[in-house]
């Protein structure tokens, strides 16, 4: 072997300090879930599509007077029936109505009235399930409720509810609500008894946490992507079943738009003057669909497996 050439090396002083450092790269939870998160090329179109169509929903109709129950162009056969073009760009119906200020109308209506629906169910949902998972004895009650509950059509919970209740936002929401939190909490339950008793959970009850306080420190933040999960799963959900409720004359009032009283409204446009029909269906898929793939990408973020 060829002799060391020793100008070749530098030679460091032995440090005790130094040696007690742990020299690993830092890790930050949520900076891998949006690392994650925007690798993938499908989450930014849809989530530059969900964008798009929010702002639009939310801003436009802050500027335009739009009435959907005006009927003052009714007689004015030159407003009926324009195709899209450079003034309307979606068109108008046969009350002279531009169908771009009732698709963005309807959208916002439709999207608040699943976001919300959401945020209650997961709040109450989540609540509710790490309790029910942590203590046996609310888990006797709660699965008695659970199995009732569970058996009753949900669809049929919200249409016999609207009958009762009468057309309304906060009735379809109500009708949305008051029984749809239970597979969320049965879902979180379920999730909390594979963690319940592992052992840092078994040292913190015999440490004297509260239950409150393992739920909530211990517990829920291993559950992060499963949340996500059924969020994405419940916004279009939702969505969806307002189109399908206002399809049916159900629902909202008659009065107000919504993508799927548009969708209805227009159903015998199918062929004649199609664009009246295609245009609202075709923004309630990009709703939904860029809802659900956004959400899916964002709950496979947060499961912290995935994380290089």
């Amino acid at each position: 072997m060829s002799k060391i050439d020793k100008n070749k090396f530098q030679f460091v002083k032995r440090d005790d300090f130094a040696s007690e450092v742990i020299d690993a790269p830092s890790y930050s939870y949520w900076k891998s879930v949006f690392t994650e998160f925007l690798k993938k090329k499908s989450t930014l179109i849809m989530s530059g599509i969900l964008i798009l169509i929010l702002l639009i929903s939310f801003i436009y109709p802050m500027f335009s007077s739009y009435d959907f129950n005006d009927v003052s162009k009714i007689n004015d056969f030159s407003a009926r029936y324009i195709s899209p073009n450079g003034e309307y760009w979606f068109g108008t119906d046969k009350n002279g109505h531009s169908l771009f200020d009732g698709v963005w109308y309807g959208a916002r209506n439709s999207i608040l009235i699943s976001f919300i629906a959401t945020f209650i169910n997961l709040f109450v949902g989540v609540i509710v399930g790490g309790i029910w998972g942590i203590s046996k004895k609310v888990d006797l009650i709660m699965i008695e409720v659970y199995n009732v509950i569970i058996n009753i059509p949900y669809l049929l919970v919200i249409i016999v509810l609207t009958y009762s209740l009468g057309a309304g936002f906060w009735n379809l929401v109500l009708a949305m609500t008051i029984t749809g939190w239970i597979g969320v909490a049965y879902f979180i339950r379920v999730q909390i008894l594979r963690y319940r008793d592992l052992e840092y959970n078994l040292a913190s009850k015999t440490l004297g946490t509260s239950t409150f306080k393992m739920v909530t420190k211990n517990l829920l933040p291993q559950l992060i992507s499963v949340i996500v999960t059924q969020m994405s799963q419940m916004l279009p959900s939702f969505i969806s079943t307002e189109a399908f409720l206002s399809y049916f004359g159900l629902g909202l009032p008659v009065t107000v738009p919504s993508l799927g009283r548009l969708i209805s409204n227009y159903s015998q446009n199918v062929t004649t003057n199609a664009y009246l029909f295609w245009i609202p269906l075709t923004t309630l898929v990009l709703v939904s669909l860029s809802l659900y793939i956004v959400g899916q990408n964002l709950a496979d973020a947060s499961d912290p497996r995935s994380h290089s």
